[in-house]
């Protein structure tokens, strides 16, 4: 039984009988009590009724007095009855300038059913005024009127009440439960999804909620941890064949290096040394230790000035500007890979960068400025692409295009923006906006 309520078909069964407890048992006695109260008031039927007695009451009366007692008697009782002339029945109509397409559905979907039948037929109007009618002798007849609401004189009221109660009381529900059972788990799992994090071995999708729900959580973190492994897999293959290459890379480095002086020599150097650094580059976007590595605090600011120094004493014309302590909550390694990245590729294509912190409406902004060719505003997006290049823009000297696929990825590890902007003078600004917290 509890297996059963767990799946959204048992739930919206149960729905349904709740609905239905809900009206047999809370709603039910108040709306018979409210149909059946004073405050409601009389139907056709209960006035035809009224009337045929009271008409035959009058009918026997002996004297005019004996009527006036009569009609006296009906009047102190909640009943308006008059005596008119039998000739004003030519006066009836069957319909009424007051009367609403609203109260003639509602009579037509609750006729009456009285087997007494009123002088005119059941819908008899004099002067605009609903009425219901009985002839008491060859020259009078008595007349009521009767309420001009026909909802509340209807059957509507007592037996179509429970319908009404009965449909809002299931929309509502099955409102509530879609929200409950429904939209907020699919939410709390699209909001997995985007914030999902291949990397990560723990559970990203909640296994709660009904047994469908679970099931497709489930099945979303199967299918996480098969992309998982096939992605791993193909990283250890491609790892161990950049390890593999640099064994015959060496033994071809040591064999050049044995070579005689000459033009020859140093070109066949300068290649073994550009396939080196296309298998380190490679080797750097394969391992992805920045994904694993945690947040901490950091001084970002230090950071940035051992990065330029670094390159300083290597010779590059590499500055800093900026504070020189800000504390941070940043991933430290990742961080210095992505910034050491943008230096290294400046540094190939400028004589000058320089690199600039500051902080901005609880934002650290990075600024990596040169004053090299740029690259051009059609292909900005597309350099972040792993192995996209333009060497027409930057140069022929390039690795594979994985330096700034790399900086992309710690950017959006960080909830960060990465920018192209045009320099003043020229050149190219790389520009990280990353929180602070």
């Amino acid at each position: 039984m509890l297996l059963g309520l767990r799946t959204i078909y048992g739930q919206i069964t149960a729905l349904v009988f709740l609905a239905l407890l809900i009206i047999v048992v809370l709603a039910g006695p108040l709306l018979e009590r409210w149909a059946s109260g004073d405050h409601r008031p009389p139907d056709i039927e209960q006035v035809t009724e009224h009337v045929h007695t009271v008409g035959r009451l009058l009918e026997a009366a002996a004297t005019p007095a004996e009527r006036e007692i009569i009609l006296d008697a009906a009047r102190r009782s909640g009943w308006d009855m008059t005596l008119l002339p039998l000739s004003m029945h030519a006066q009836f109509t069957t319909s009424s300038s007051q009367e609403t397409v609203w109260a003639r559905v509602i009579e037509w979907l609750f006729p009456p059913d009285n087997s007494i039948f009123p002088l005119g037929g059941w819908r008899t109007f004099l002067n605009d005024q609903r009425i219901v009618a009985v002839q008491v002798d060859g020259a009078t007849m008595l007349v009521s009127p009767v309420s001009s609401d026909p909802f509340l004189t209807s059957d509507f009221v007592g037996r179509g009440s429970y319908y009404l109660v009965a449909l809002i009381t299931l929309i509502f529900l099955f409102f509530a439960f879609a929200i409950w059972a429904i939209m907020l788990p699919l939410r709390r799992i699209s909001r997995a999804a985007l914030n999902a994090d291949i990397s990560n071995d723990e559970e990203v999708f909640e296994e709660r909620g009904s047994v469908e729900i679970v099931a497709l959580a489930r099945a979303l973190n199967g299918m996480r941890k098969r992309i998982a492994i096939m992605v791993e897999s193909r990283t250890r293959m491609l790892r161990g064949i950049s390890h593999d290459l640099r064994t015959p890379l060496t033994r071809l480095r040591l064999k050049a290096e044995r070579l005689p002086e000459g033009d020859s020599r140093e070109a066949m150097l300068s290649d073994i040394n550009h396939l080196d650094r296309l298998l380190g580059e490679s080797l750097d976007y394969l391992r992805d230790n920045y994904r694993r590595e945690e947040f901490e605090r950091t001084d970002i600011a230090s950071s940035l000035q051992t990065i330029c120094s670094e390159f300083a004493d290597v010779g590059h014309d590499v500055t800093y500007h900026g504070p020189n302590r800000l504390i941070v909550n940043c991933k430290p390694l990742a961080i210095t890979r992505a910034i050491t990245n943008l230096c290294d590729n400046a540094t190939k294509f400028a004589k000058k960068v320089a690199v600039e912190l500051r902080t901005d409406a609880g934002m650290m902004v990075i600024d990596v400025v040169d004053d090299g060719p740029g690259i051009p505003e059609t292909y900005r997006q597309r350099v972040l692409e792993p192995f996209f290049k333009i060497d027409a823009a930057r140069g022929g000297n390039a690795g594979f295009g994985l330096g700034l696929s790399i900086v992309s990825e710690i950017v959006q590890a960080h909830g960060g923006m990465l920018e192209f902007l045009d320099g003043k003078e020229g050149g190219l600004i790389v520009r990280l906006t990353l929180p602070m917290g």
